[in-house]
């Protein structure tokens, strides 16, 4: 640069390094803007956007006289404006001396003695607060590297992301984070030395950003499309028209495919028309004749997709079900008959229309706690790329496993970006192999060793615990290691973390309000209960007079003048008790669930990670189970199926042998469903074998077509509950 001398090209800083070879001459832009005695003299198309070369070869030569106070060197062309100061700089020694460049107006610079400094309220306590732009902590002093909001009391950021928030957002969406106040929050930015482009936002420069909004669902996603052409087929105003359900507008139809005359009628998908049957809120299309030229024979009809049923109808064959399943990949499928099915009707899989509004209610939240874990399985495929065909074996005593996975993690040449192999080596069954059954186990050991160490405390819901030692070994930042580590390996969801500790990870404990249930010491619980239901001023300094020690412990001990002090004494020893107390545990684990990014990941999608870490997993169900495997079908599916199905449901109430979980661990390994899913997905075929047969190398479960459902039940039992 031909102003300050350096070759740097930063334009977060410097502003745009610019380079006119005919003229031979490199200027930074911010360099150019603030120097003292140049203005612009063209039009805007003229030299550097109105600087005219000439002005500026001039602008050299006036600063070549001149010596910068910082660095020493010639070629100073900036100077500070207040009265009788004669100190003049490069802009980038200016920044590196913390000098205010003001980007309006005239353009005025300020020296580190004469700047502009936000007025501070000498009542307001010295604490820090989470920058609302990068959530790390901000101390609340008046630094220059900190900047506080002009229309929000408690607003603080730092210098560096207001910079880069204003460069990113341009001179119409840059605003207070916290109240959106846009004028006064950028002319307190102006006057403090951030630089706002005159520009429109980087988000709304992209080319096509937004394409993907304008996308409108056209699918046809019916069991059996009837379109030649195919799915994504589209005619409006034929019968090859897609129409999309009207309740989520995620799946389509055909007109045809779903016998629909008109598009004008209401159509909807099978998920939303079971979530229906299930609050007694089925939807009825709107009556009109179907066409009577478009007569299907009975194997036709079977493959359409059935219109909704009023409540009032019968829930069908259970076979209906099956075939509707998204899971099954049919191939040649022949009308299926009724079939023998277990005493019990078990295999009926239609949901009741009528159901209780608590029935409902829990339905819903589990239906929502499954969304969000698909949502996390997700994200936590896309951190599994970083994980390499490179691969490390940890040798594990099953009896101390604590100790020896501590060992295996910290080992030199372990890295958590490569494959893991689990050899137990003092474990006689089969799970001292070098398999995937082996790894699943020890996530499950870990994690459940971790769930009842002292590193938490509690009783469901766990906060971290201060324990000095584990402190002192690092320990907490190892727990922090596993869980991610886990979590993108194929473990199982920790489940056991309260919503506070939770909330400290993803918000930051600056921002947690805890409750009294985070208290897991019995004392300080006690405590906390004498004062916040003392009910009149003496019985309230009695319980600070009681709980003298307890108080002083806590660093909660304060004059108490009114009955109202107690809230705020509570609050006190609640954030005493369960956040300050274990800073140092907490800041160590995070650090350690920074692996392999995942605490970015629960700080980007809290609402969906929340799913996996404060709640227990989703009990094995039948219908779980049913759901979790692909059915790659013949024409024996119907009657497989209904078998399998059926097996499924005698296995859950009881009435067998064997376990969900047993099952579960025939075909992958595992007993439990990772919360990053499985790898490859679990398949089903049915095969004219004697015997079932798991896959796990291709969680392939190969199950035996059999004429009744007694003779599949006890060839099932007979294999699974041996092995």
């Amino acid at each position: 640069c031909v102003l300050c001398g350096r070759t740097d090209d930063c334009p977060e800083k410097y502003g745009e390094k610019r380079t006119y070879v005919e003229y031979n001459l490199t200027v930074h832009y911010y360099c150019l803007l603030m120097s003292s005695g140049i203005w612009q003299r063209g039009k805007e198309g003229e030299g550097v956007d109105g600087f005219l070369f000439s002005d500026i070869r001039k602008e050299v030569n006036r600063a070549a006289k001149l010596k910068c106070n910082i660095c020493k060197k010639k070629g100073a062309s900036i100077g500070c404006v207040a009265p009788k100061c004669k100190r003049s700089y490069h802009f980038p020694c200016g920044l590196q001396r913390e000098c205010i460049f003001q980007f309006m107006e005239d353009f005025r610079s300020y020296c580190w003695e004469h700047r502009p400094v936000q007025e501070f309220v000498d009542e307001e306590p010295r604490k820090s607060s989470q920058c609302t732009i990068c959530l790390n902590l901000v101390e609340h002093l008046p630094l220059y590297t900190v900047l506080k909001s002009p229309c929000c009391k408690n607003a603080w950021f730092h210098r560096d992301c207001l910079q880069y928030q204003a460069l990113s957002a341009g001179i119409f969406f840059f605003r207070c984070t916290v109240c959106n106040n846009k004028e006064k929050f950028q002319k307190e930015m102006f006057r403090m030395g951030i630089y706002i482009p005159e520009r429109d936002a980087s988000w709304e420069l992209e080319e096509n950003a937004y394409q993907d909004l304008l996308h409108r669902y056209q699918h046809c996603d019916v069991k059996r499309c009837l379109c030649k052409k195919g799915r994504d087929y589209n005619e409006p105003d034929s019968k090859w028209e897609i129409k999309r359900c009207q309740s989520c507008g995620s799946c389509g139809t055909h007109l045809a495919c779903s016998s629909m005359k008109s598009s004008e009628q209401n159509w909807d998908c099978t998920e939303c028309r079971s979530i229906f049957a299930k609050s007694g809120k089925h939807r009825k299309r709107k009556k009109c004749a179907l066409a009577t030229s478009e007569k299907t024979n009975g194997a036709d009809s079977l493959l359409e997709e059935p219109p909704p049923k009023s409540s009032r109808q019968a829930s069908g064959p259970p076979h209906s079900f099956l075939l509707q399943s998204p899971k099954i990949k049919c191939q040649n499928l022949s009308p299926c008959s009724h079939l023998e099915l277990p005493a019990s009707n078990r295999m009926s899989m239609s949901l009741s229309p009528v159901m209780s509004s608590r029935n409902w209610s829990l339905s819903l939240r589990h239906k929502h706690l499954r969304e969000k874990r698909m949502k996390v399985c997700n994200i936590l495929k896309e951190l599994k790329a970083q994980v390499k065909t490179k691969t490390t074996r940890l040798n594990i005593d099953a009896g101390n496993i604590w100790s020896s996975a501590l060992k295996g993690f910290r080992q030199r040449v372990f890295s958590p970006a490569n494959n893991i192999e689990v050899n137990f080596s003092n474990c006689k069954n089969t799970l001292k192999t070098n398999t995937s059954a082996s790894k699943y186990h020890f996530f499950q050991l870990l994690m459940l060793h971790l769930q009842n160490s002292s590193l938490f405390e509690g009783s469901s819901g766990k906060n971290l615990s201060l324990d000095f030692q584990a402190v002192k070994e690092n320990l907490y930042f190892e727990a922090g290691k596993m869980i991610a580590i886990s979590l993108v390996h194929g473990g199982p969801c920790p489940g056991f973390f309260s919503k506070t500790l939770f909330k400290c990870l993803v918000y930051g404990p600056e921002n947690v309000k805890p409750a009294l249930e985070d208290v897991a010491d019995v004392d300080v619980a006690q405590t906390i209960q004498m004062i916040k239901y003392a009910d009149n001023l003496s019985s309230l300094q009695s319980a600070l007079q009681d709980c003298h020690k307890c108080l002083t412990a806590a660093r909660s001990l304060r004059p108490v003048t009114a009955l109202c002090d107690k809230n705020v004494l509570v609050n006190d020893i609640l954030i005493n008790h369960v956040i300050k107390r274990i800073a140092l545990p907490l800041e160590s684990f995070m650090q350690g669930l920074k692996t392999l990014g995942v605490l970015e990941k629960m700080q980007m999608h809290p609402n969906v990670f929340s799913s996996i870490f404060c709640h227990k997993p989703e009990r094995l169900s039948a219908e779980t189970v049913f759901n979790l495997f692909t059915i790659h079908s013949s024409s024996d599916v119907c009657k497989g199926a209904e078998f399998w199905m059926g097996y499924l449901q005698d296995v859950e109430s009881g009435d067998s042998v064997v376990t969900l979980e047993d099952i579960l661990l025939f075909v992958t390994g595992s007993c439990y469903v990772p919360s990053i899913g499985f790898d490859p997905e679990p398949t089903i075929k049915f095969l004219f074998i004697s015997y079932p047969i798991g896959n796990r190398l291709l969680n392939c479960l190969e199950l035996p077509v059999t004429k009744t459902y007694q003779q599949f039940k006890k060839i099932m039992e007979l294999t699974i509950g041996k092995t």
